[in-house]
C-alpha cells in the first residue's frame, strides 16, 4: 500500500540524463496543441495551467491563448490598473514570459516587469499587487506568475492573480480556461500580438523593483531584531529558484547571520537530488530532494529552503533534520497566535482539509476558530486579505500569514516568510521548531500520517470527485466510530472534490489527482503506526469498492 520509492531517490542524476534545454525550448515553439485532444487543452488546476512542452501540454499557443483570455477578462471586469508579471527559473519560463509580453503589450496593458530581468518569487508578485491596490477602489492591479512551482525541469506553468493578490478562484479560472480554449479552437485568429522587442520598448511596459520592495517591507512581517540580537546562525538553499538573489539582500538589509548555500541557477536543476520517484523536483518538503541542505543541518541553528517560485518552504532543524511540513505548520500557528499581540482576537486559523489534525488541536488550545477549506491556496486569499484569517497553511508546505500589525501581507503562498519565521521562533524561544513540535505532541498527542496513491481512470476520478456522504457506507473506521463523512469543507462549505472520513483520533481523505490518472488517500492517526495502517487499508478498500460500483 505504501508509495513505491525509486532506488534513484536522493541521488544526483548523471550528466547524460540531464534535460536538453535547447530541445525543450524548440518544442515549446514548434509543437502546437490539438484543442480537440482533452489532454492538450488549457486546464487550470489548483494553481494555474501546467504542462510540458514535449507532451504538447505547455506550448506557445497555450500561453498566447491564456494571455489573450486574461486581457479580455480584465476588460470585462473593469480591471485597468497595471499587471505585475513575474517569472521563475524553469527553462520554459523565459520563453513563456516573452510570449505573454507580446500579447499583453499588444492589448495595451500597463505591464510591470522585473527590474534588470531579475527572477520574481510568487509572493513578491502578490505583495506588489496588494501594495499598489492599498486604498484604491478603481484602477486596480492584478498579476501573472510564469511558474510550474516545484514541478520537474521539463514543465512550464502560468497562473493569474486577481486584484486580491491571491490565486484566482474557480469562477475566474473557469472563464479564462474556457475562453482560451475557444481561442485555440479558432487557431488564435483574434489573439493580438506584437514583436517582443517592440513589446519591451512599449510605453506601457515598465520596470518594477520587486526585490527591493519585498525585502524592505519584510520587517513588518518578521521580527528581525530578535533574530539579530540572538546571534543564531542560519543557512538557506534557494534550490536555484526565483528568490536566489533575495536572500543575500535580506541578510544585508537586516544584518543577520544568514549563509546562502548556493546561488547557482541551472535550468536542468542538475544539482538537485532526485525525488521519491526518481524525477527531479524542487520540493523543499521532500527529504529526497533536500539532501544537500539536510547534510548541513549541524552547521546551523536553523536552515531552510524554498521551491522554484519560492511559494513553499522547507525547514531543517538540528534536532530532527527536515521537519515534516505539517509539523512546522502546527508550530507556526502555535507561535504566531501567541507572539503577535496586535493581531485581532477574532483572527482565525486556516488549514486545508488534508492538513494535520494537530493544527485543529493547537487552534482549540489557543481558543481560535479553525477554518478548514478544500485543497488550493485560493481558498485562503479573501480571509488573509480582510484579516479574518491570521494564517493559512497547506500540507504541501505552502503558507502565508498577516503582518505583525494584523494587516494583509500576501494572499498567495509565501515561502520566504515562513522560512524566516522558523529563525524567529528559534531565536525567541531558544530551541528549534523540531523541539517545539515535540513539546506540542507531548501535550496534545502525537499523530502519524501517510499518503498513498492508486491508479484510477478518468471516469473513476470523476466519480470520486463527486462522491456524497450518502454513497460512502461507513460507520466505523479502524475500531473507532465515524463522526463525520464530509464532501464539503467545514470552513466554507466548498466542495472537497472527494470525501473525508473523521473519527475522534483519526481521519482519511480521498481525492483524485488533478494532473495524473491516480487518486490519493491522505490519512492520519493519533493512535500510532499500526492504527494508521488499518485506517489506510480500510480507506483504500472502501474507495476501490465505491469506484467499482455501478451508477455512482
Amino acid at each position: 500500500m505504501t508509495t513505491r520509492i525509486s532506488p534513484l531517490a536522493g541521488t544526483l542524476a548523471p550528466a547524460d540524463q540531464k534535460l536538453d534545454v535547447a530541445k525543450l525550448i524548440d518544442a515549446y515553439y514548434a509543437l502546437s496543441p490539438d484543442p480537440m485532444q482533452p489532454a492538450q487543452r488549457v486546464a487550470f488546476g489548483t494553481s494555474g495551467h501546467r504542462g510540458a512542452a514535449f507532451d504538447t501540454t505547455f506550448n506557445e499557443n497555450h500561453v498566447l491563448a491564456i494571455s489573450q483570455a486574461i486581457c479580455e477578462h480584465r476588460s470585462a471586469q473593469g480591471i485597468d490598473g497595471p499587471l505585475f508579471l513575474g517569472i521563475d527559473t524553469h527553462a520554459l519560463s523565459a520563453p513563456a514570459f516573452e510570449s505573454a509580453l507580446s500579447v499583453l503589450a499588444a492589448n495595451g496593458v500597463q505591464l510591470m516587469i522585473s527590474q534588470a530581468g531579475e527572477y520574481t518569487p510568487t509572493p513578491a508578485v502578490s505583495h506588489a499587487i496588494l501594495v499598489y491596490n492599498r486604498g484604491r477602489t478603481t484602477g486596480l492591479a492584478d498579476g501573472i506568475v510564469v511558474t510550474p512551482s516545484h514541478n520537474p525541469p521539463t514543465d512550464g506553468g502560468f497562473k493569474y492573480n486577481p486584484p486580491n493578490g491571491g490565486p484566482a478562484d474557480t469562477r475566474i479560472t473557469g472563464w479564462i480556461e474556457a475562453r482560451a480554449n475557444l481561442l485555440l479552437e479558432d487557431a488564435l485568429r483574434t489573439v493580438k500580438r506584437m514583436p517582443v522587442a517592440k513589446a519591451r520598448a512599449a510605453a506601457t511596459t515598465h520596470e518594477h523593483d520587486y526585490l527591493g520592495a519585498y525585502v524592505a517591507d519584510l520587517g513588518n512581517v518578521i521580527d528581525f531584531d530578535v533574530i539579530r540580537s540572538s546571534g543564531i546562525r542560519m543557512g538557506v538553499d534557494p534550490l536555484g529558484g526565483a528568490g536566489v538573489h533575495y536572500w543575500a539582500r535580506i541578510a544585508e538589509h537586516y544584518r543577520i547571520a544568514l549563509d546562502v548555500i548556493s546561488e547557482q541557477i541551472d535550468p536542468t536543476f542538475g544539482f538537485m537530488t532526485r525525488d521519491w520517484d526518481g524525477r527531479i523536483r524542487m520540493d523543499p518538503s521532500s527529504r529526497y530532494a533536500m539532501q544537500r541542505l539536510i547534510a548541513c543541518k549541524d552547521r546551523y541553528d536553523i536552515a531552510f529552503a524554498c521551491d522554484t517560485d519560492h511559494d513553499r518552504h522547507g525547514i531543517v532543524a538540528p534536532s530532527v533534520g527536515l521537519l515534516p511540513a505539517n509539523h512546522f505548520l502546527a508550530v507556526a500557528v502555535d507561535y504566531l497566535f501567541r507572539e503577535r499581540p496586535l493581531w485581532t482576537k477574532t483572527a482565525a486559523v486556516g488549514k486545508s482539509a488534508v492538513s494535520s489534525a494537530m493544527i485543529d488541536r493547537v487552534a482549540a488550545r489557543l481558543g481560535r476558530t479553525l477554518v478548514e477549506v478544500p485543497v488550493g491556496f485560493k481558498w485562503f486569499a479573501e480571509g488573509l486579505f480582510d484579516g479574518s484569517l491570521g494564517f493559512g497553511g497547506e500540507e504541501s508546505a505552502g503558507a502565508s500569514f498577516v503582518r505583525r500589525d494584523g494587516t494583509v501581507w500576501t494572499t498567495d503562498k509565501d515561502g520566504l516568510a515562513p522560512a524566516l519565521l522558523s529563525a524567529e521562533i528559534t531565536a525567541r524561544l531558544g530551541k528549534d521548531p523540531g523541539v517545539v513540535y515535540r513539546e506540542l505532541a507531548a501535550a496534545l498527542g502525537e499523530p502519524v500520517a501517510d499518503r498513498v496513491e492508486a491508479a484510477a481512470t478518468p471516469a473513476q476520478k470523476r466519480k470520486l470527485s463527486k462522491l456524497s456522504p450518502k454513497q460512502v457506507q461507513i460507520s466505523e473506521l479502524a475500531g473507532e466510530r465515524v463522526l463525520h463523512v464530509l464532501d464539503r469543507a467545514p470552513g466554507n462549505d466548498a466542495a472537497l472534490g472527494g470525501v473525508k472520513v473523521v473519527t475522534e483520533n483519526a481521519w482519511f481523505a480521498a481525492r483524485p489527482s488533478g494532473t495524473e490518472d491516480i487518486y490519493k488517500i491522505y490519512a492520519e492517526s493519533f493512535r500510532g503506526p499500526e492504527h494508521l495502517r488499518r485506517v489506510l487499508e480500510q480507506a483504500q478498500t472502501l474507495v476501490d469498492a465505491t469506484l467499482a460500483a455501478p451508477d455512482i
